[in-house]
C-alpha cells in the first residue's frame, strides 16, 4: 500500500518575536507546546522575513517571492492578478489549500475587472484570497474611526461574539480588546495605559481560542479526506492591541520584563530614517516611563495564551491520529520592538523586528535524525513555499519561486552552496515618516543584506547606509554605516545588493529547462538565419524551402 501523502499545517502568529519562546531562551515566558514541537522537529534560529510589515511579509510567504518581485510592498497594496501563490503550486500536485484566519491580502480589483474575473467564481474567489479556498477568514483588526472602519469586510469573529450575546456594533473592540472601568466605561485597548487590565470577555470567547476551535472544526472536516490538504492557520495574536483576558492579564508583571535593549548613543548622529522612526508616535509612546512595563507583560500573556491553545490543537491532532501524517510549521510574519532601540511595532531591520521564530516538524522517518536540533543557516520566509511544494510531491518552479526547500536540512542531508546572505525590503512610502523626510514614493525604500556577522541597510533617497557588526555588537547598538574603517564591508554588501538586484525575477512564464529546450530549435521551424548556400546545414532543414514553383509571377505567364 502506498504511504499516504503528508498534510501540511502552516501556523502563523502575528507579531511574535523570535526570542519570546522558552526554547529560544526567554527566562520567564514558558511556551511548553512550542518547545515540544521544537523537540519533535527542527528549530531554525536565523529565519528572516522578506519585509518587516504584515502585508508585504505575508505576500512573500504566500508567493515564495521577494517583495520587489510580487509588488505588494505595504499593507493593503493589492497582490496583482497573475501572481502565482503557494496554493496554486500545491494544487498542481493534488493538494488542496485552505485558509483559517488572517491573510491581510488586498484584492487587485482593477486587475480582476480588466480580466472579467468575478469574485463569485471559483477562480475569482481564489485570486481574491491568495489562492486559498477559505474555510474562515478574519484579519482581526476591526478598528473604526471618524472616517469609517479600517476593514470594511464582514468579521466572522464579531458575528460569533454577537451570537454569544456580546452587545454593540463592534464587540471585537468593546469586549475582546478592551477592559472595563469601575464605572463601566470602556477601557480601550488602543490606549496603552490599559494594557494591564483584563479584557472584558470570557477567555474562551477571545480571539485565539475562537480561532483554535475553527481550526479543529476544519481538521474534523478533513479527517476523512482522501486528498492531502494544506491549511494556513493564521492567528491575529500576539499582535496589538496589547490587552489579554483573565487569567493571562496578570500572569506576568514588571519583574518579568527583560531589560530594554537601547543606548543613548543610538540617538546621536542617527541615520535620518531611523531617527524618523524613533521620533514617531509609537516610538515615543513605548519609550516613555512606565509604558513598556505595562505593555510587555500583556504581550507575554497573549503569547502564553497562544501556546496554551497550541496545546489544545496538538491534543486534537494526537487524539485523531493526524499528528502522524501532518507536517506542522510555526512561525510569524515579523517581530515587535517592544521599546528596544527606542522603537515600537516593527518596520526596520533590527533582529527583534526582522527575524522570526521558525519551527518545522516533519513526521516522516526521513527526519528522525534531526529531531530536536537547531539549524543556524540563513533561512528566508520564502523558503517555506519551496518546502511545501516539495512535500506535496511537486518540483519547485525556481523561475517563479525564489526560495529554496528546507527538506535537506530536516532530513540531515549535506546542503551545498546554501545562501551566504539573506535579504529583506521595506517600502515605507505610504507612511508619515516618508512625508516628514520629504521623499517621493519611489525613494522611500530600504533594503537589508545580512550574513552571519554583518547586517547592512541601504536607503534610497541619497542617505548613507547603516551597518552593524553582530559579532562584536550583538545588540546592534553601534551603527558603523559612516565608518571609513568599514568601507570594504560596505562595498561587499553593495556588491551583494547588486547581485541580488540582477536576479531574474519577472521571467516567470518560461523555466530554465524550457529556455534551454528552445535553443537552436528555430531552424527546425524554418527560420534559417546565417545560411549562405545550404551546404552548412543538414539537408533535412532545407526540405521545406526547396521545390519547383507552380507559377512564375516575375516574368512568366500568369497561371
Amino acid at each position: 500500500m502506498a504511504m499516504k501523502k503528508k498534510n501540511i499545517l502552516f501556523i502563523m502568529y502575528d507579531q511574535l518575536r523570535f526570542d519570546y519562546l522558552s526554547c529560544a531562551g526567554h527566562p520567564h515566558l514558558q511556551t511548553p507546546n512550542m518547545d515540544k514541537l521544537a523537540q519533535k522537529g527542527m528549530r531554525f534560529s536565523r529565519c528572516y522575513v522578506q519585509s518587516p510589515v504584515c502585508g508585504a511579509s505575508r505576500m512573500s510567504f504566500y508567493t515564495g517571492r521577494y517583495v520587489s518581485s510580487h509588488g505588494a510592498a505595504w499593507n493593503n497594496f493589492p497582490l496583482k492578478v497573475g501572481e502565482q501563490t503557494l496554493a496554486d503550486h500545491l494544487r498542481e500536485s493534488g493538494m488542496n489549500s485552505w485558509l483559517v484566519g488572517k491573510t491581510h491580502m488586498a484584492v487587485d480589483t482593477a486587475g480582476m475587472e480588466r480580466l472579467g474575473l468575478s469574485s463569485d467564481s471559483t477562480i475569482g474567489a481564489r485570486v481574491s484570497e491568495c489562492g486559498f479556498d477559505v474555510f474562515v477568514r478574519d484579519d482581526g483588526l476591526w478598528g473604526e474611526g471618524p472616517d469609517g472602519p479600517y476593514d470594511s469586510k464582514p468579521s466572522p469573529y464579531n458575528a460569533y461574539l454577537k451570537e454569544k450575546q456580546y452587545p454593540g456594533d463592534n464587540p471585537w473592540h468593546d469586549y475582546a480588546n478592551s477592559g472595563v472601568e469601575d464605572d463601566m466605561e470602556i477601557a480601550s485597548g488602543w490606549l496603552l495605559q490599559h494594557a494591564s487590565k483584563p479584557a472584558n470577555i470570557r477567555e474562551e470567547d477571545s480571539e485565539t481560542p475562537w480561532l483554535t476551535r475553527e481550526a479543529i472544526r476544519f481538521l474534523d472536516k478533513m479527517d476523512d479526506s482522501e486528498a492531502p490538504w494544506h491549511c494556513h492557520l493564521s492567528y491575529i495574536k500576539p499582535h496589538w492591541p496589547y490587552i489579554v483576558p483573565a487569567p493571562y492579564h496578570n500572569m506576568y508583571s514588571a519583574d518579568h520584563v527583560l531589560p530594554v535593549v537601547r543606548d543613548e548613543q543610538e540617538r546621536i548622529n542617527a541615520h535620518p530614517v531611523y531617527e524618523a522612526y524613533f521620533n514617531n508616535a509609537i516610538g515615543k509612546a513605548i519609550s516613555s516611563d512606565g509604558v513598556r512595563e505595562g505593555v510587555v507583560p500583556a504581550y507575554m500573556g497573549l503569547i502564553k495564551q497562544c501556546d496554551d491553545q497550541l496545546g489544545v490543537l496538538f491534543d486534537h491532532l494526537e487524539k485523531t491520529g493526524q499528528m502522524n501524517d501532518t507536517m506542522i510549521v510555526v512561525t510569524s510574519d515579523h517581530g515587535d520592538y517592544l521599546g528596544d532601540h527606542w522603537l515600537g511595532e516593527k518596520d526596520l531591520f533590527h533582529e527583534c523586528s526582522v527575524k522570526v521564530p521558525l519551527i518545522v516538524y516533519d513526521p516522516s522517518a526521513d527526519a528522525d535524525s534531526t529531531r530536536g536540533q537547531v539549524c543556524d543557516e540563513l533561512v528566508e520566509s520564502i523558503d517555506l513555499a519551496a518546502t511545501f511544494i516539495e512535500v506535496a510531491g511537486g518540483g519547485v518552479p525556481d523561475h517563479i519561486v525564489e526560495g529554496r526547500s528546507l527538506l535537506p536540512f530536516l532530513h540531515g542531508k549535506t546542503v551545498d552552496s546554501w545562501r551566504e546572505y539573506a535579504v529583506s525590503e521595506f517600502d515605507y512610502s505610504a507612511t508619515v515618516m516618508a512625508a516628514r523626510l520629504g521623499l517621493e514614493p519611489r525613494d522611500a525604500r530600504l533594503f537589508m543584506i545580512t550574513d552571519k556577522r554583518w547586517k547592512f541597510m541601504h536607503a534610497e533617497g541619497g542617505f548613507r547606509p547603516m551597518l552593524f557588526d553582530m559579532k562584536a555588537d550583538p545588540n546592534e547598538l553601534t551603527d558603523l554605516g559612516d565608518s571609513a574603517k568599514h568601507n570594504d564591508i560596505i562595498d561587499m554588501m553593495y556588491e551583494r545588493l547588486g547581485e541580488w538586484g540582477r536576479r531574474s525575477s519577472q521571467r516567470t512564464t518560461k523555466s530554465e529547462s524550457d529556455i534551454k529546450n528552445m535553443r537552436a530549435k528555430s531552424r527546425r521551424k524554418g527560420i534559417l538565419l546565417g545560411v549562405v548556400d545550404g551546404s552548412e546545414i543538414d539537408d533535412e532543414l532545407l526540405e521545406k524551402i526547396k521545390g519547383t514553383a507552380a507559377a512564375n509571377f516575375v516574368g512568366g505567364e500568369d497561371p
